[in-house]
């Protein structure tokens, strides 16, 4: 989202006259590494107006990702669009929070910030005059305890698919983190128990991607807090449970030009546009290299294919939750809701990288034509292999070092997300694949479980 000098200084001048009149005694200043995990520094309220004009300084080498040793200094430049306070902190000494972008010391953008990866694809996506939008339905896990016996962790609950549990700790937390996130301005449309037990599901509101992408990252930060409030544990990992549903993160896309959805066509079967099935058949082409960012964990693969759900093959259809993208039709006739609906995404993965992807992924097909192949109309899963290689159905990839071995070869991935990211990234993942264990056991847990 572009904002003037002018309005920045505004937004600058509001933030320092809210410190003051709050009494605001200590402001975080947040930003993600690659791996996708928040990171913070807090400072003194005398010290931000300093960090809007000269930036704050830290070591980023202790940062994943971020910058050799030898080049180690980087700035912490404060948005003041994203100040908030942080309502679990409370009203003594009420502390706030603003995401920060990255640069190095001559300013230039950090090329391993998240935030100016994305940034920098949707810059791409306005010079062709699009706006684009992501509305995420997040899902998660509720457990007794982080900590787990020979059975495995313990869910909070044995309820099911949208069921109402009275007086179940499942729904006093999701009106609990409700509540918090709109404290924190957050929108939320929807939230309801998911089908595995223990798991919930929270849906934002539509917002630009790069407001989505703070979102979530405060979301996740909301559900953790909420959750050691109320005793429990929230896990984000892809499958925590073998014999259960995995979460993912279901996001709706959009691409506007001015006020205008580029996706609607009235005429359009399931009234999509052209512009919107050359951006499904570019999510469609490039999904497989682009996997190892939107299923970044080697645990990611047991929730593609596990069933329920989960979508293992490269396909699209309309209400088929089978599909990898679905193309729903919730509101016919009104061109403000046509949308498509990327399901492959984990509800754990760095969502400013996997926007940056999505979002090109959906542009190469735009600009290069690509044609869309036909729907399948069918449950995928219920198919035989065989009857999926005669539909031409491409599998997802099965493994995180197959699908690392397909980044590799990606233009696509390496030219959006930067040198440097696309480096540490197979990096850092064939390290983690070298250590992985065949099956969703102790170490696997122990290693994924408590971070994510």
């Amino acid at each position: 989202m572009v904002t003037g000098k002018g309005s920045m200084d505004k937004q600058r001048d509001f933030v320092l006259r809210t410190i003051e009149e709050r009494g605001v005694k200590f402001v975080r200043l947040w930003f993600t590494d690659v791996v996708g995990t928040l990171k913070m520094v807090a400072v003194a309220p005398a010290e931000v107006e300093g960090a809007f004009s000269e930036g704050l300084g830290i070591d980023g080498s202790s940062i994943e990702g971020f910058t050799r040793a030898f080049e180690a200094d980087v700035l912490l430049h404060p948005d003041p669009t994203t100040f908030q306070i942080l309502p679990w902190r409370g009203e003594v000494d009420p502390t706030a929070r603003m995401f920060c972008d990255i640069t190095t010391p001559d300013g230039q953008p950090a090329s391993a910030d998240p935030r100016n990866v994305l940034k920098r694809t949707l810059a791409k996506a306005a010079d062709r005059g699009f706006t684009f939008y992501t509305h995420p339905e997040i899902e998660f896990y509720l457990l007794k305890s982080s900590k787990y016996g020979p059975e495995g962790p313990q869910p909070v609950d044995s309820a099911g698919y949208f069921d109402n549990v009275p007086g179940g700790s499942a729904h006093d937390f999701r009106r609990r983190a409700v509540r918090m996130l709109e404290d924190l301005g957050i929108s939320v449309e929807f939230s309801h128990h998911e089908a595995g037990p223990g798991q919930n599901e929270i849906d934002l509101r539509y917002a630009d991607a790069l407001t989505t992408a703070d979102n979530i990252m405060t979301f996740r930060t909301v559900v953790k807090e909420v959750a050691i409030e109320q005793g429990v544990y929230a896990t984000f990992m892809p499958k925590p449970l073998a014999a259960h549903p995995g979460s993912g993160m279901h996001t709706h896309l959009s691409l506007f030009e001015g006020d205008t959805n580029a996706f609607f066509d009235a005429s359009g079967q399931y009234q999509l546009s052209k512009i919107g099935r050359q951006f499904v058949a570019g999510l469609l082409t490039h999904a497989p290299e682009i996997a190892a960012i939107t299923n970044q964990f080697v645990n990611s693969y047991k929730r593609i294919w596990s069933g329920d759900e989960a979508p293992s093959y490269v396909t699209w259809g309309h209400n088929n939750r089978s599909a990898l993208v679905r193309v729903p039709l919730y509101k016919p006739g009104k061109g403000q809701s046509a949308r498509v609906e990327y399901r492959g995404i984990d509800s754990a993965a760095n969502p400013y990288l996997s926007y940056s992807l999505m979002l090109a992924a959906g542009l190469k097909g735009i600009e290069n034509g690509y044609e869309l192949p036909p729907e399948a109309e069918d449950t995928v899963w219920a198919l035989s292999e065989s009857e999926r290689r005669a539909l031409g159905y491409q599998a997802l990839p099965s493994s995180l070092d197959r699908a690392l071995a397909l980044m590799e070869e990606s233009e696509l991935v390496a030219e959006t997300l930067g040198e440097q990211v696309f480096n540490y990234v197979l990096l850092n993942k064939r390290r983690e694949w070298a250590a992985y264990r065949a099956q969703v056991t102790p170490y696997e847990l122990e290693s994924n479980l408590e971070i994510l």
